[in-house]
C-alpha cells in the first residue's frame, strides 16, 4: 500500500491579484477542478486557474495546520513564500502532471 500525500496549495488568478490556499490528498485533480470551474466555490468567482504553490506532507493533520497557518498569514508572506520557489509566478500544473 503506498502512502498518502497530503498537499498545501496556493492558487492565483492570471493576473496575481489574487490568492487562494486550500489542502488535499490529490493536487492534480484538485487543480485540474479549480482550472475547470467543476465546483461553486471561492475560486471560481475570482477566476484562480494558477497553481503557484505547493507542499507536501505525509499526513492531513500536519497539512491541515500548515493551511491554517498559511490563510492566518498575511497577504504579503503568501507572496514572499510563493517568490522563493516560484519567482515568474508560473503555473505549475504541468510540472505535476
Amino acid at each position: 500500500m503506498q502512502p498518502k500525500e497530503f498537499f498545501v496549495y496556493i492558487l492565483a488568478n492570471t493576473s496575481n491579484t489574487v490568492l487562494y490556499v486550500g489542502v488535499t490528498n490529490n493536487l492534480i485533480r484538485c487543480t485540474f477542478e479549480h482550472q475547470n470551474k467543476l465546483a461553486d466555490s471561492f475560486s471560481n468567482k475570482y477566476n484562480l486557474n494558477k497553481l503557484v504553490y505547493f507542499e507536501i506532507y505525509p499526513d492531513a493533520e500536519n497539512a491541515i495546520l500548515r493551511e491554517k497557518q498559511l490563510k492566518g498569514g498575511s497577504r504579503q508572506k503568501k507572496l514572499d513564500l510563493i517568490k522563493i520557489d516560484n519567482p515568474q509566478f508560473k503555473d505549475l500544473y504541468n510540472d505535476i502532471i
